[in-house]
């Protein structure tokens, strides 16, 4: 299995889901968030593949989401509106962002990377 692993290398979160990962032998494509950031098409994809509310792909703890005020935007915000942004820039992005083209994971929690990924 090989999945893509869009992340932020010196993000603490993206670190330990990549050493978890490494540890279970699982291939990566790894994609830099920032200077490869998801286009709104592929973020409605693996949105619509996780599962997941739109916001819970925010990294609403970020100091660009906070910066940009985003609180009320993203709570009432149409979801056409909330990918552009998404789209916009990768810092804005809760990581990591992990496929296997199928399924989603959105940020590093080790149970549900046990049930997703083994």
């Amino acid at each position: 299995m090989s999945l893509t692993f869009y992340w932020y290398p010196k993000c603490g979160t993206c670190k330990n889901a990549k050493k978890w990962l490494d540890e279970h032998e699982i291939q990566l494509k790894e994609v830099h968030i920032v200077e490869n950031n998801p286009s709104k098409e592929v973020l409605s994809e693996l949105y619509k593949k996780s599962g997941l509310e739109l916001k819970k792909f925010f990294n609403t703890s970020g100091m660009k989401y906070r910066e940009l005020g985003l609180k009320d935007k993203v709570a009432t915000g149409s979801e056409d509106e909330l990918l552009e942004l998404l789209a916009s820039d990768g810092m804005l992005v809760k990581r990591p962002l992990v496929t296997d083209g199928q399924k989603v994971t959105v940020g590093f929690n080790q149970k549900q990377f046990e049930e997703t990924w083994l």
